[in-house]
């Protein structure tokens, strides 16, 4: 601990030695001594797997045991297992998975186009894929081309975009191609779609108006005439 010594000039000095006595009976709660045993996983990976909350799960074991002196580990335990390990094998085989059901499309009908990028742990880094249906669409209404990742997936914190094709009597290549104001879409789209006209997407355009305009007195009507000149 630090002491402080009055005088003229204070001063600090470091002390060593505990300045209080030590507590044996909580030695168990440290990092060293925690553990989930083999039963205990079992049933973290099972609830994991139902869909049921971490802290549910802790609160099981709480009650099971007879209170939370009664176990040598915490809820933050069950939750670094879960991180570490139940979702990491979950995404594994889910990726597994994935790639199976591709190759069965693939398989029925070999216009069906995919593509499939793994990380070194095997979990899903990006994915791609259009049925035959949805590419002979696109012969038809391939005009112009909606590009909306404005969500995405909560447990694997991977983007999901959809392509949409709207108008009619389209080629191959869209003439026109709608996305968010990303720079990075634009410099793909220059490169790959060199003859496609890029626009941002209106909605995306007219969301920033309000935060901007909130303070004119004429808001509305600012607003109303600035959507029409887009």
């Amino acid at each position: 601990m630090l002491e402080n010594f009055t005088g003229t000039t204070p001063r600090l000095q470091v002390v060593l030695d505990h300045s209080h006595p030590y507590c044996p009976s909580k030695a168990e709660m440290l990092k060293q001594h925690r553990e989930l045993s083999m039963s205990i996983r079992r049933t973290i990976e099972n609830n994991e797997e139902a869909g049921i909350r971490p802290s549910k799960t802790y609160q099981s074991f709480v009650a099971a045991a007879g209170g939370h002196r009664e176990l040598n580990f915490i809820e933050k335990d069950v939750r670094n297992y879960i991180t570490r390990k139940v979702r990491n094998v979950f995404e594994q085989e889910d990726a597994k998975e994935f790639e199976k059901y591709l190759l069965r499309m693939k398989e029925k009908n070999q216009n069906f186009f995919f593509e499939l990028e793994l990380e070194e742990d095997q979990s899903i880094k990006l994915a791609f894929w259009a049925d035959a249906r949805s590419r002979a669409a696109f012969e038809y209404f391939g005009d112009v081309i909606s590009f909306d990742t404005t969500y995405n997936t909560n447990r694997y914190n991977l983007v999901c975009g959809s392509f949409v094709g709207v108008n009619h009597h389209g080629g191959n290549a869209p003439k026109g191609f709608l996305t968010y104001q990303c720079a990075s879409m634009k410099r793909a789209l220059e490169v790959c779609m060199p003859t496609t006209i890029h626009r941002w997407c209106i909605w995306h355009i007219m969301k920033k108006i309000p935060s901007k305009l909130n303070g004119y007195k004429g808001h509305a009507d600012i607003e109303q005439e600035m959507s029409q000149v887009v």
